[in-house]
């Protein structure tokens, strides 16, 4: 019996769309790493990327459980003395809501190369309109 891999050519990739209105931050970034990853197919290969893409909208309506609203904190270090950068979820969600379902994905994605390419199928927009209607997108209920 042979153990079957996956090539990056064979891989059929398909396009999702995922509705965050109301959606808990934490449950949707999971699921969507699950299928940027390709790990809800029955192909998938650790080592290749096998995920499809994903559009999200509405993501300045995403929610959060708890107190997070007020606690939560984004930071940055920019190399520089007394560099920290510090920003509260409530100041990122009014200028960049898009970047907090990215942070989001991305630290469930791998830390290498391949993390990065499977980040790079995901598109996140804040209102309700999208420009990959091309592409056929079906709706991912959550």
């Amino acid at each position: 019996m042979k153990t079957f891999m996956a090539k990056n050519e064979d891989v059929q990739r398909k396009w999702w769309i995922v509705d965050a209105d109301n959606a808990v931050l934490g449950r949707m970034a999971s699921k969507i790493a699950m299928i940027l990853m390709g790990k809800t197919k029955p192909i998938y290969t650790p080592h290749v990327d096998t995920g499809d893409y994903v559009v999200v909208l509405n993501a300045d309506k995403v929610k959060v459980s708890g107190n997070k609203a007020q606690t939560k904190e984004y930071d940055h270090y920019t190399y520089y003395p007394s560099g920290l950068k510090i920003t509260s979820f409530a100041d990122m969600m009014d200028k960049k809501p898009e970047r907090v379902i990215e942070l989001a994905v991305r630290r469930m994605l791998p830390k290498s190369k391949l993390g990065d390419s499977m980040l790079k199928k995901l598109k996140v927009y804040r209102g309700s309109e999208h420009n990959h209607s091309a592409q056929t997108p079906e709706k991912l209920e959550l």
